[in-house]
């Protein structure tokens, strides 16, 4: 009997499923039998039209393994799978197609679970949550309820209900609260709050809920009518269909963060996670500590422009101010002269993102406003210029400008010609390039010439807050993060308007459906979608929310639900929380270091301060995979000179006989290549007429070949992309050599945080290792060989050397490693005579369970 995968793993996938094998139960509070838990969660999926390639199973089949391996070792583990299904791309559908996004998610849906149950993974289905489903995102609106219903308080350090602070302004007003709040909220007293209307009193403790609508500047897209995230705008223009993206300002729902800043940035000494990753967050959040200082407009001394500086010691070093082009207060200062220049300025700054402009460090640029502030300390004048690399939504957008210590200033003022002036006497070469050091006395410094950094800083400290003109303070990068999305597809705001003021639906209302509407487009007069309902009020009066939530909500908290997915009257019942308390195991991507990742752990964090969870962190360890690479296969077309319309591409072995020609990169699919990924990689005369085929706009171009008639292809490694053509459906290599051996190939490509490029010449080989395997059970005649004879020392020893080194790789997730330990067993034992003895194989069986399940469970 040969080793066929196609007839024995269709049997056991039927078996796992009548018989639920892999279904999980939660243990009553009072079971003593109850075994230890052990959760392994992945990063579940964006359920996309083209479903999955060979590089998104990774992270799964590693997780997979892992699960395995803990039921082996008597745990109750949760494996659970679902999907984020919410987002973007199906509403881009539903805007070109009509069809309505949850018909197609469905579809993409099936389409993925199909493709993941053939790759033996062990999740508990029953388990399994969709995002968009109103019996799921009603717990999503419920949280943002909650989140609505509290304000962050600073004695207490944690979240408080928004009726205690409603007492306290009743009674003394808020200038003794210790409460996290807005920048610029007004101090009142008992008198003025009690004064107040109730729509003036709600306004005003917007000021302080953790979940909020601001204005604030956003990335708007005006061709897809809705704001995007900063990873979702490159050079300027949608990821998505590439259309222009301007800065707004618009009223957005946000998220107060920055409230758990503090506890986000302590937090990540408690958790098992990358350090990379780790200090991606720190880097965010961006703790900082300081002074802010006012420095008064030279028309107008009543209105003072308020800078956060790191390096208040260098005050004596300013010599220009700049404000983001956003800065509200430009339109005020900027002069009649200068008024051209500033608002061109803006304009274009307007069209990029603030990754772009924070990233862009070797054009200088900016515009002076024709206005003058005047330093505090030495009462000199400080011209005000607009600069890019100014963001509004960071400090006060405002920076204090002092070219002698910091690089990015003395590249402005080199460029605008304006002062640099020497603070330390141990700034060297400062004409040359800034000198950032704190060391040496200061010089040309008013009060502190002559002190070291360690004394000249509290005394500029103190003198600022003796005269009232700034004050010591910590400062954070990270920004309350928006949370409102101008969309259809995704979860409704609980939340309607009332006098120009949001008030929550009653719980009992929830889930918020989400209305029919006619398109998926904003109304005509600007609106979201949701705009275009027909009567879809509140009480059948009052205007709903029209913004939908964004695509990081519902995976905020899932992890949850994976717990207690059926529960009707709580995101998950305290008995299955108290089980279950947090993920033991979490797998996937880096590139969510700031986004999912943050926003999930910011949740977690608001739901332990209601006591409704038990921990503050949520994921005890992280695994970033890696991500599988492809091939990328092009070929040269010769750039033709304006108005020659031919079209010539050149082999990639003779391009220097074309030394005056300029190339151009073209993409072609891999199913066109001849030796795809390979140095030998070529179109032969089938491939190029099949390129031809699909690409009729170079229907009639010139190939020109090498002397031995072959066209030969560029083969790079980078992204697997439907944009590169390079796309490897796992579906054919598991039909080719059965889930086993694509799980183990998989995990043998290379470690599992390292990226690494998709080489099907290996595959092969970990075939013909499990055809190995197989043949230590059956003869050459078919028959079953295995005995019941004891083993001797040297089988013994082949068991346990393996035994010994796959649990402790298992145990380091060095995966890649395990499987030649398998081929070595195997090897070593097919190498001994009368090698098939059951005391041997069953212990072997069970130790390549994990990654091989298929055959295991034959055996």
């Amino acid at each position: 009997m040969d080793y066929q995968p196609r007839d024995i793993e269709p049997k056991w996938k039927k078996f796992w499923e009548e018989e639920e094998v892999y279904k999980v139960e939660t243990p009553a509070p009072d079971d003593a039998n109850a075994r230890p838990k052990y959760y392994v969660l992945d990063m579940f999926p964006y359920p996309s039209g083209e479903g999955l390639h060979v590089g998104h199973p990774l992270g799964y089949i590693a997780s997979d393994i892992f699960a395995r391996y803990k039921r082996l070792k008597g745990f109750n583990v949760l494996h659970p799978m679902g999907y984020d299904s919410f987002g973007l791309p199906a509403e881009q559908y539903a805007i070109q197609t009509g069809i309505h996004p949850a018909i197609s998610t469905d579809k993409n849906i099936k389409r993925f679970r199909e493709q993941l149950e053939n790759m033996a993974f062990s999740f508990d289905w029953s388990r399994e949550v969709r995002t968009s489903d109103p019996d799921y995102y009603r717990w999503t609106q419920w949280i943002f309820m909650q989140l609505f219903r509290h304000y962050y308080d600073e004695v207490a350090d944690k979240a408080m209900p928004i009726e205690q602070l409603v007492d306290r302004l009743a009674k003394e007003g808020n200038a003794k609260i210790k409460a996290v709040c807005d920048d610029d909220t007004p101090v009142i007293s008992a008198t003025d709050w009690n004064a107040m209307s109730v729509a003036e009193q709600q306004n005003f403790l917007l000021n302080y809920r953790l979940t909020f609508p601001k204005e604030s500047f956003v990335n708007w897209c005006p061709a897809m009518g809705t704001v995007l995230s900063n990873d979702e705008v490159k050079d300027g223009v949608s990821e998505r269909g590439g259309y222009p993206v301007e800065r707004k300002l618009m009223k957005q729902w946000s998220m107060r963060i920055t409230a758990y800043a503090d506890r986000l940035l302590y937090g990540l000494d408690d958790i098992d996670w990358p350090e990379s990753l780790k200090e991606q967050q720190r880097n965010w959040i961006g703790r900082s500590q300081g002074a802010s200082v006012r420095f008064a407009l030279e028309q107008d001394a009543e209105t003072p422009i308020e800078v956060f500086t790191t390096r208040v010691d260098t005050i004596y070093g300013v010599t220009f101010m700049c404000l983001a082009p956003e800065h509200e207060l430009v339109a005020q200062i900027t002069t009649p002269e200068q008024q051209q220049e500033v608002d061109d300025y803006i304009k274009w700054t307007a069209s990029r993102s603030e990754i772009e402009r924070m990233a862009e460090v070797k054009t200088v640029t900016g515009a002076f406003t024709g206005s003058y502030c005047i330093n505090p300390f030495n009462e000199e004048k400080v011209p005000i210029y607009i600069a890019d690399y100014v963001l509004a939504g960071y400090g006060t957008g405002a920076v204090m400008a002092v070219p002698s210590g910091d690089q990015r200033d003395w590249d402005f003022a080199t460029h605008f010609g304006l002062p640099i002036v020497p603070i330390l006497d141990a700034q060297e070469n400062i004409e040359e390039a800034a000198d950032a050091t704190k060391e040496g006395r200061y010089i040309n410094s008013g009060m502190i010439n002559g002190l070291t950094y360690e004394q000249a800083v509290p005394k500029l400290i103190d003198w600022l807050e003796e005269r009232r003109l700034g004050r010591g303070k910590i400062q954070y990068r990270i920004r309350d993060a928006v949370f409102s999305r101008q969309r259809y597809w995704g979860e409704p705001v609980p939340a309607y308007w009332k006098d120009g003021v949001p008030y929550l639906i009653e719980e009992s209302e929830l889930p918020l459906l989400l209305p029919k509407v006619d398109k998926y487009l904003p109304t005509e007069t600007g609106e979201p979608p949701l705009g275009r309902a027909e009567d879809w009020k509140y009480q059948g009066k009052y205007e709903y929310e029209l913004s939908t939530m964004p695509g990081w909500a519902g995976s905020s908290w899932y992890w949850y639900r994976y717990m207690d997915p059926d529960n009707k009257g709580a995101f998950a019942s305290k008995n299955a929380i108290d089980y279950w308390q947090d993920v033991d195991l979490y797998v996937g991507g880096s590139e969510h270091a700031t986004g999912h990742l943050l926003y999930s752990r910011f949740w977690n964090h608001f739901l332990y301060d209601l006591g409704l969870v038990p921990k503050k962190e949520y994921a005890r360890k992280l695994i970033n995979q890696g991500m599988i690479q492809g091939v990328i296969e092009f070929i040269h077309l010769i750039k033709a000179e304006e108005g020659d319309d031919s079209r010539t591409f050149v082999s990639a072995d003779i391009l220097d006989q074309y030394p005056d020609a300029e190339f151009a990169l073209i993409p072609v699919h891999v199913d066109f290549v001849s030796d795809y990924g390979k140095e030998t990689s070529h179109l032969t005369e089938e491939g190029i007429a099949k390129f031809k085929a699909w690409r009729p706009d170079y229907a009639d171009a010139e190939f020109i070949a090498n002397d031995a008639g072959q066209f030969v292809t560029r083969s790079e490694v980078g992204k697997m992309s439907k944009r590169y053509f390079n796309v490897v459906n796992p579906d054919d290599v598991v039909n080719r050599y059965g889930a086993d051996c694509f799980r183990m190939y998989e995990m043998f490509l290379g470690p599992i945080e390292q990226a690494k490029p998709w080489d099907m010449q290996g595959i092969d080989g970990v075939f013909r290792f499990l055809r190995k395997f197989w043949n230590l059970f059956f003869d050459n005649k078919d028959n079953f060989r295995v005995s019941d004879e004891a083993p001797n020392k040297e089988e013994l020893k082949i068991l346990h050397t393996a035994i010994k080194k796959v649990n402790e790789d298992i145990e380091r997730f060095s995966f890649n490693t395990c499987v030649p330990a398998f081929m070595v067993a195997t090897n070593d034992l097919g190498k001994l005579n009368n090698s098939s003895k059951r005391a041997i194989l069953q212990d072997l069986v069970v130790l390549i369970a994990p990654f091989a399940p298929y055959i295991s469970e034959e055996m």
